[in-house]
């Protein structure tokens, strides 16, 4: 009786996080649009299938099943394993929201030590160890000290680098309401954490079934903001620094400079731009709702061509489909407003008014909103 009270609990939880992460999966990528970056998609989707496909299994089968004494260890080195590469695709996945493609050299050089002297230790004898509690036929795994040592030291170094983190995203995102949410549920990351250096420090199975049913429903949480609110990713990631509308003629019809921008970023852009521009406009009347995309150093020039006379040139640190559709849409209410104004300088020779544009800096706040 008493088996069947704990493990019942364990078997509906795995079912449960199972048809979630299911979901969350097809969602991704069905969606990957919404997310605005590959890498952010791609890495979504691996802590995802790491943490429920892989981990979670394991886990599944390691504490319900007993095949041999050397299975069942070798079933539960490889959760650890999986365990470590979850919680260094977190931590990348929240330095990329932090600073976009900036991997922070010394925290992931360390982790990676740490992550090669666990796989060192599996080689000592008794590094882990199964047993059968018998009253309670509850199959529990204790650890020697270098090995609960190192897995402790990672856990406990993983909650403090991402409480700095998640400090430092809250601290420099534009929209803090909006990531409340996802902080919020980052913190909570840190109990079933803190519940496994429980489990091994006092070799407890108590602690182990708190981490697992904690890790569930942080699992859970995370894989609704992913689903519903897969904007907050480009929210982070993404900045703009310039949106211009050129005339085909290569006359600027208005500048928008976002508070993103710097003059690093005006040195660095400026001086590519301008010497591609003239030959991109002179493509113009073959160009037909098109984007090209010019590269820097350090940012990508995205150019939206319309096949009314003008194109759209934004400068972003790194190009998304969510951009694109916002550059499409600015360019179409860009077009149904200037229309007649439009028309009346198709001809090249036409005196040019600039002055006539100035509402555009609406237009332009209206449709690139969540980047102010």
């Amino acid at each position: 009786m008493a088996e069947t009270l704990l493990i019942a609990p364990i078997i509906i939880g795995y079912i449960f996080i199972l048809c979630v992460s299911v979901y969350t999966l097809t969602s991704i990528l069905i969606h990957h649009q919404k997310y605005g970056v590959k890498l952010t998609v791609i890495l979504n989707f691996l802590a995802i299938f790491n943490a429920v496909m892989i981990y979670s299994t394991i886990y599944f089968i390691s504490v319900i099943f007993f095949y041999t004494e050397g299975t069942n260890i070798l079933l539960w080195k490889f959760s650890l394993i999986s365990g470590f590469i979850g919680l260094i695709l977190i931590s990348l996945i929240y330095a990329f929201l932090k600073e976009f493609k900036k991997v922070p050299y010394f925290p992931f050089l360390y982790f990676m030590i740490l992550f090669g002297l666990l796989i060192g230790s599996f080689f000592m004898p008794n590094s882990v160890q199964v047993s059968i509690i018998s009253d309670i036929s509850i199959i529990n795994y204790t650890f020697n000290f270098m090995t609960g040592l190192i897995i402790s030291i990672f856990q406990s170094s993983f909650v403090i680098y991402f409480f700095f983190l998640c400090y430092n995203i809250y601290k420099k995102a534009r929209d803090k309401a909006a990531l409340k949410g996802l902080i919020i549920n980052s913190f909570i990351l840190a109990f079933p954490i803190l519940m496994y250096v429980f489990y091994i420090a006092t070799q407890v199975w108590v602690f182990r079934e708190l981490h697992i049913f904690s890790l569930w429903i942080n699992i859970t949480s995370m894989c609704f903001i992913i689903v519903k609110k897969p904007e907050i990713f480009s929210e982070l990631t993404n900045k703009i620094y310039y949106i211009n509308i050129y005339h085909k003629s290569g006359i600027l019809l208005f500048s928008y400079k976002f508070k993103t921008s710097n003059n690093e970023v005006d040195s660095t852009i400026w001086g590519n731009i301008l010497i591609g521009i003239n030959h991109i406009l002179s493509e113009f009347v073959d160009t037909k709702d098109q984007i090209e995309v010019l590269q820097t150093e350090n940012s990508d020039i995205i150019v939206n061509y319309d096949n009314f006379g003008f194109a759209v040139v934004l400068i972003t640190n790194h190009k998304n489909a969510i951009l694109k559709k916002l550059m499409d849409n600015f360019a179409k209410e860009f077009r149904g407003k200037y229309k007649n104004e439009l028309t009346e300088i198709q001809d090249l020779n036409k005196l040019i008014n600039v002055s006539e544009f100035k509402e555009t800096k609406d237009i332009i706040e209206k449709n690139f909103q969540i980047y102010l």
